[in-house]
């Protein structure tokens, strides 16, 4: 059997609504990890829907428990069918963010999978469930076509706590390295460039989150009995921000700035463009950073973003000067960023602007990451998302939102390849989430013709690959 006639089995397989009808099982799993008392839902949705799949392949099961005390399981498939054979490391996540059950549009429910035209409506349907759904019925098309076998070495890992930043998912990679240890990364999550374009993204932005308060006294006071005797914590936070980022949007703390976009980086993103859909926002072209395209903003470069401020009562305001003021505020970050040191940084500028009463302190982060462009599995994901799909796939350095993919690239030390399955007007983490049908057929076939491929030239590609590493002195 060749590539083209792989393609055309799992190609079938969809068109026949075997596909749509597991997804469906998957999808109506409440398994929100954000949800107080989801632990049996978490443990289902392994137990009844990816234990079967995988062990009808051959894959040996390995329950993991969560290093962290009361955080969801993992579960690893691995299926070694020779050790002299290149080992591909993939990942899902099942958990999903809260139902939402009752904003949802008339006629559609978070746990039930409703086609309407193009669309798979249903939790989970982008985020994660169908996407490592689209790449376990490409494993399976393989292993069929192969005769049961695959060619390659496979281990995949699901977690069920990615929607709640992934608890104990660093540790359990630096505690289970050798039991994890692969040659090559492949997984899906995060969007398309836009719903008409395969895309191939190799790392993700960093994010970290701090909180800026003033705590100026215990209690609040009445506004007319004190008005301009007290400083007001609102006031005085609203201007602190605003010494950070202008009223365009362009960050003003020099040191959490990134260096300057390279070459290689940016002939990359001068052919990407920004297709603003139907259900989207329109995009504020005057906003961020001056000098650099939409593109560059969003792929290239660092935002500082305010995710919550609160003085008072927002819900039912008081004529009094309250006593603090609090922001919540996030640093999306590129590779190069001193992002470890962004309360130092700061504390520096808003001393230096006169605001010494702001409190900073950091909440949670995680690190950026980007494989090198140039590397020869690049070129060669590229090659075959092409002849796969008869389209010219996108690539991005880096995803605009994050991942948990610091662990693969940093502690496992894999070269990181992502071919997202949804596109950015999902409804991911909303009301109304859905799957395109036609992303999730093509996706098929790319995901198929990737693993067909891996398993034709997989040694050679991981040797290019570990030559590329040695000549560049760089990590994988």
């Amino acid at each position: 059997m060749t590539g083209e006639q792989a393609v055309a089995l799992a190609t079938a397989y969809f068109d026949s609504g075997e596909f749509k009808r597991v997804l469906a099982r998957r999808v109506a799993i409440r398994s929100e990890s954000q949800q107080k008392g989801s632990r049996e839902a978490l443990a289902r949705y392994l137990d009844e829907e990816i234990a079967p799949a995988m062990r009808a392949m051959g894959f040996t099961l390995r329950g993991l428990d969560n290093p962290q005390a009361d955080a969801p399981p993992f579960l690893l498939a691995t299926r070694i069918e020779d050790p002299a054979l290149p080992t591909v490391l993939c990942y899902g996540h099942g958990d999903v963010v809260f139902g939402d059950d009752e904003n949802w549009r008339e006629g559609l429910s978070p746990w039930q999978l409703t086609e309407e035209g193009d669309r798979w409506y249903g939790r989970g349907s982008a985020d994660n469930k169908g996407q490592h759904s689209v790449n376990i019925a490409a494993l399976e098309q393989i292993f069929i076509a192969r005769g049961n076998r695959l060619n390659f070495n496979c281990k995949f890992l699901f977690e069920m706590g990615e929607e709640i930043s992934s608890p104990g998912l660093a540790q359990l990679c630096r505690e289970q390295r050798a039991l994890l240890s692969a040659d090559i990364f492949l997984a899906s999550d995060g969007p398309r460039a836009d719903a008409h374009q395969p895309t191939l993204f190799l790392g993700s932005r960093g994010a970290v989150n701090v909180r800026l308060s003033i705590d100026a006294r215990e209690r609040d006071y009445h506004s007319g009995n004190w008005g301009g005797l007290l400083s007001n914590p609102g006031v005085q936070l609203a201007n602190a921000l605003a010494s950070l980022v202008s009223p365009h949007g362009q960050l003003l703390v020099s040191a959490l700035k990134p260096p300057a976009i390279g070459a290689d980086v940016r002939a990359i993103l001068s052919e990407i463009d920004l297709y603003e859909s139907e259900d989207g926002p329109h995009i504020d072209v005057q906003w961020g950073e001056p000098g650099l395209t939409p593109v560059e903003r969003l792929y290239g470069w660092n935002t500082f973003e305010v995710l919550s401020l609160i003085a008072g009562n927002p819900a039912q305001p008081m004529n009094a000067i309250p006593g603090s003021a609090t922001a919540v505020c996030q640093l999306r970050f590129v590779v190069g960023t001193d992002w470890e040191n962004i309360a130092h940084h700061l504390r520096t500028h808003l001393d230096a602007q006169g605001f010494q009463q702001v409190d900073v302190g950091v909440l949670r982060g995680s690190p950026a990451t980007r494989l090198n462009p140039k590397d020869p599995l690049v070129s060669w994901a590229l090659n075959v998302m092409r002849n796969a799909s008869g389209k010219k796939p996108v690539l991005l350095p880096n995803l605009g939102g994050s991942l948990p993919n610091d662990v693969f690239a940093h502690i496992l030390d894999l070269p990181t390849l992502w071919v997202p399955h949804s596109y950015p007007a999902c409804g991911q983490h909303a009301v109304d989430e859905h799957m395109l049908k036609s992303i999730a057929r093509e996706g098929l076939q790319i995901m198929t013709r990737l693993f067909w491929e891996l398993g034709e030239q997989g040694d050679a590609l991981i040797e290019q690959h570990r030559r590329f590493r040695q000549q560049t002195g760089g990590a994988a």
